[in-house]
C-alpha cells in the first residue's frame, strides 16, 4: 500500500480547546465524534471517573449551553472557531459533598469551581464565612502555617475575598490578611484534600449553592420571576430575592415536566394539586431547563437506590484511599513531629554548643585578661618600686633641702635682723643728717646773714671812710700831688689794714661755708648710695624668703 493510500484513509479531524478551572487542554477530534466521545476523552485525560457531575459548556449568541452527549459535535450549534472552545465544568451538584464526591480529582474540580463562583459573587456568602472559606483555601494551597516562611504580605497576590466584601468594610489588605491568617493558623495538620472538603461542606449550606437561575414569567407579557434548578428540586423566586424561594417542588413531588414552545409545565405528583405553567424568553431556555431537570432528577433517584457495582467499587476504593491517606497522614504527622522534635533537640544542642563555645570564649578572654592584668600589675609593681626609690631619694633630697632652707632661713632671719638694725641705724643717721642738715642750713643762714651784715657794715665803713676822707682831705681829689704824703699814707694804711682784715675774715668764712656745703653734699650722696644698697639687700632677702617658703 502506498503512502498516498494511507493518507486518503486517515480520518479528518478538528481541534478543540478544553478549559478547566485551572488549566487548558487541546485535542484533535474526528469529524464523526459525538459529544460523549469528546467528553470521555477529556475525562480520561483528567483521570475522572465520576463523570455524571460534569459537562462541556459553550457560549453561543450570549447564552451558555451544554454540549449534548448523543449528538455529533459538529452537528450542534457550536461557535465557528478554530480551535472550538469548551469549558469543562460541574453541571450537576451533589446534595452531600462528603458522601458523594469520592475521587480527589472530582473534589478538587468542585472546590475550584465553587471558589470561583463565590469570588465572582454568583454565590452569595456572608463576610464572616468568606474569611473562613479563604483560610481553608490558603491551607489547601500553602499547607501548614509557618510564621518563619509565611511572612506578612504572602497573600498579597491571591484573590481570596469577593469584591463586594472588600467594598463593604473599610479595611486594608493587611487587615484582611491578618484576619485570614488568624484562621489559617488554626488549620495546622489538615491535608489539602481535607481542607478542600471542609471548604465545600461550608459552601453547600449557602442558599445559592448549586442553583441554576432562569428568568420566567407567569404570563406572556411580564418576566417577574426566577426559576431555580438544583439537586433537591425546582424553586420559584421573586426577581429581587434569590435566597428564599416563594415556592419549591422537590423531585420526589414532581410527576412530569414538559414544555411547548416557550411554555413550561410542572405537574405535581398529586393529581389534585394545581399544575404550574410558566413562560420563558425563548425556546432554548426551556430546552436547557428541561435538560437540567432531567439530569438532577436522575441523580436524585440514583442517590435513593442501591448503589451500582461500579459505585460500590468506587466507594470501597475511596474508603481504602481515605484510610490509606489517613494512615499516611498520621505517619507523616508522626515523622513530622519526630523531625520537629529532632530539629528542636538539634537546635537545643546547637544552642547549648554555642553557649558552651561562648562560655569557653569568655573564659579564654577572661584568662587572657587575667594574664594581661597580672603582667600589668607586675609592671605597676616594678614602676611602684622604682617610684618608691625615687620618692625615697626625693625625700632625702627634700630633707637636705629642708635643712638647707632651715639654715638659709636662720641666716635669712639673722641677715634680716641685721638689715633691720642697719635700716634703723640708717634711719637714725638719716634723721641725724636731716637734723644736722637743718642745723647747718640754719648756721649757713646765720652765716649768710652775718656775711650780709658784715658786707653791709663794710660798705657803710667804706662809705664812712670815704666821707671822712673827703671831709678831712678835700684837696686830695683835685690836687693829689700836693697832699701831705706822710699823714695820708699813714691814715690810708690804717684803713687798708682794717679793710684787709675784714676781707680776710669774710673770705675765710665764705670758704668754710663752701667747704661745709661740699662736705654736706658728699655725705648726702654717700647716704643715698647706702640707702640704695640697703633697699637692694632688702629686696634680695624678700625673694629668698619667698623661695624658701615655696621649698618648705
Amino acid at each position: 500500500m502506498s503512502i498516498r493510500g494511507l493518507k486518503k484513509k486517515q480520518p479528518k479531524t478538528f481541534k478543540v480547546k478544553i478549559i478547566t478551572v485551572d488549566a487548558e487542554m487541546e485535542f484533535s477530534c474526528e469529524m464523526k465524534w459525538k459529544g460523549k466521545d469528546l467528553f470521555d476523552l477529556v475525562c480520561r485525560a483528567l483521570g475522572l471517573r465520576e463523570t455524571w457531575f460534569f459537562g462541556l459548556q459553550y457560549t453561543i449568541k450570549g447564552m451558555c449551553t451544554w454540549l449534548k452527549m448523543d449528538k455529533k459535535v459538529l452537528d450542534q450549534e457550536i461557535p465557528k472557531e478554530d480551535p472550538i472552545s469548551f469549558h469543562f465544568l460541574a453541571k450537576f451538584y451533589p446534595e452531600k459533598v462528603e458522601e458523594e464526591l469520592l475521587q480527589e480529582i472530582t473534589q478538587h474540580l468542585f472546590f475550584l469551581q465553587v471558589k470561583k463562583q463565590i469570588l465572582d459573587e454568583e454565590i452569595y456568602c456572608s463576610p464572616e464565612a468568606t474569611v473562613l472559606l479563604a483560610s481553608y483555601a490558603v491551607q489547601a494551597k500553602y499547607g501548614d502555617y509557618d510564621p518563619n516562611f509565611h511572612e506578612p504580605g504572602f497573600l498579597a497576590h491571591d484573590e481570596l475575598l469577593p469584591k463586594r466584601v472588600l467594598r463593604q468594610y473599610q479595611l486594608t489588605a493587611e487587615m484582611w490578611e491578618e484576619k485570614i491568617t488568624a484562621w489559617y493558623a488554626e488549620h495546622r495538620g489538615i491535608a489539602r484534600d481535607e481542607a478542600e472538603m471542609n471548604y465545600l461542606k461550608i459552601a453547600q449550606d449557602l442558599e445559592m449553592y448549586g442553583v441554576n437561575y432562569f428568568p420566567i414569567a407567569q404570563n406572556k407579557n411580564h418576566t417577574d420571576l426566577l426559576l431555580g434548578v438544583d439537586a433537591k428540586g425546582i424553586h420559584i423566586y421573586s426577581i429581587n430575592n434569590r435566597f428564599s424561594p416563594n415556592k419549591s417542588f422537590e423531585w420526589s413531588a414532581i410527576r412530569n415536566i414538559s414544555y411547548s414552545e416557550k411554555e413550561l409545565t410542572i405537574k405535581p405528583l398529586d393529581k389534585k394539586a394545581e399544575v404550574f405553567k410558566f413562560f420563558s424568553s425563548q425556546l432554548k431556555v426551556n430546552k436547557l431547563i428541561l435538560q437540567l431537570c432531567i439530569g438532577n432528577h436522575d441523580l436524585f433517584m440514583r442517590r435513593r437506590k442501591v448503589d451500582s457495582i461500579e459505585i460500590q467499587q468506587m466507594k470501597a476504593q475511596a474508603r481504602e484511599e481515605k484510610a490509606r491517606k489517613k494512615m499516611e497522614n498520621q505517619r507523616l504527622a508522626r515523622e513530622k513531629q519526630l523531625r520537629e522534635e529532632a530539629e528542636r533537640a538539634k537546635e537545643e544542642l546547637e544552642r547549648r554548643l554555642f553557649q558552651l563555645e561562648d562560655e569557653a570564649r569568655q573564659a579564654n578572654e577572661a584568662l587572657l585578661r587575667s594574664q594581661e592584668a597580672a603582667e600589668l600589675l607586675a609592671e605597676k609593681a616594678q614602676i611602684a618600686e622604682e617610684e618608691a626609690k625615687l620618692l625615697a631619694q626625693n625625700a632625702a633630697e627634700a630633707e637636705q633641702e629642708r635643712q638647707r632652707l632651715e639654715i638659709t632661713a636662720l641666716k635669712t632671719k639673722e641677715e634680716k635682723r641685721l638689715m633691720e638694725q642697719k635700716m634703723r641705724e640708717a634711719e637714725l643717721i638719716a634723721v641725724k643728717l636731716v637734723k644736722e642738715s637743718d642745723r647747718r642750713a640754719k648756721e649757713a643762714e646765720h652765716l649768710k646773714q652775718d656775711l650780709h651784715e658784715a658786707r653791709e657794715a663794710e660798705r657803710k665803713a667804706k662809705q664812712k671812710l670815704l666821707d671822712i676822707t673827703r671831709l678831712n682831705y678835700p684837696h686830695m681829689v683835685k690836687y693829689p700831688q700836693y697832699s701831705p704824703t706822710d699823714t695820708r699814707d699813714a691814715n690810708f694804711d690804717k684803713g687798708s689794714i682794717k679793710l684787709d682784715l675784714k676781707d680776710i675774715d669774710l673770705k675765710r668764712l665764705s670758704f668754710e661755708i663752701e667747704r661745709e656745703r661740699l662736705d654736706y653734699l658728699e655725705k648726702s650722696r654717700k647716704f643715698e648710695d647706702r640707702l640704695k644698697e640697703l633697699k637692694s639687700e632688702i629686696h634680695a632677702l624678700k625673694r629668698e624668703e619667698k623661695q624658701s617658703g615655696l621649698y618648705s
